[in-house]
């Protein structure tokens, strides 16, 4: 969504749809412009694969998630209450599960009121995150598999909030987001 709003703002581009090559596939990313800034961007994030119900058990404790590829490997577990997980402590010992040998994403969720979903993530190789755009997709993918939640949904995480949609006539995921430039800054060579 950053890459979008630069290229826009920055008069790299004049268009409002750009195609963007990532290391998880090409994207297409939709801008929403008002008054000449990028406000919102929307990203074709493809179609989630391997999706399966997976228990697992660890640090002693049994859970019972979704596990999913969204170009990436994801762990999404569902809780009454996102407040009693210790992300800290549960999240490297999920992470390094050996149902797992490439390691993987892991995200808790509790269903809140309206559709909406609390998310927290822990990231394979970077800890705690504030937010996850693939893992957003997959906590939707899985509340929808499971009927927790409409092939539309917002993702509330620590970072902020992305509203998540699962078509159904192409089965791609599309996640709308904000995108707000936060500095500028220079790098001496």
């Amino acid at each position: 969504r950053c890459i979008g709003k630069y290229l826009y703002e920055y008069g790299l581009t004049s268009q409002t749809a750009v195609t963007l090559d990532t290391l998880s596939g090409i994207k297409i990313l939709k801008l929403h412009v008002e008054d000449g800034k990028v406000n919102t961007v929307t990203v074709d994030m493809g179609r989630p694969s391997d999706m399966k119900e997976q228990p697992i058990e660890a640090n002693g404790q049994k859970f019972t998630g979704t596990t999913l590829s969204m170009g990436n490997p994801h762990l999404v577990i569902f809780v009454e209450d996102i407040k009693d997980i210790n992300l800290e402590s549960i999240g490297p010992k999920l992470e390094n599960h050996p149902l797992f040998p490439d390691r993987i994403n892991v995200e808790f969720a509790q269903m809140l009121d309206h559709g909406k979903i609390r998310m927290r993530v822990w990231e394979r190789g970077s800890r705690i995150t504030q937010a996850c755009g693939t893992g957003a997709c997959a906590t939707a993918v899985a509340a929808v598999l499971h009927g927790l939640a409409g092939r539309k949904c917002d993702i509330i995480m620590d970072g902020g909030t992305v509203t998540i949609e699962w078509e159904e006539a192409t089965g791609h995921i599309l996640m709308t987001g904000p995108a707000t430039k936060v500095f500028d800054g220079e790098m001496e060579g």
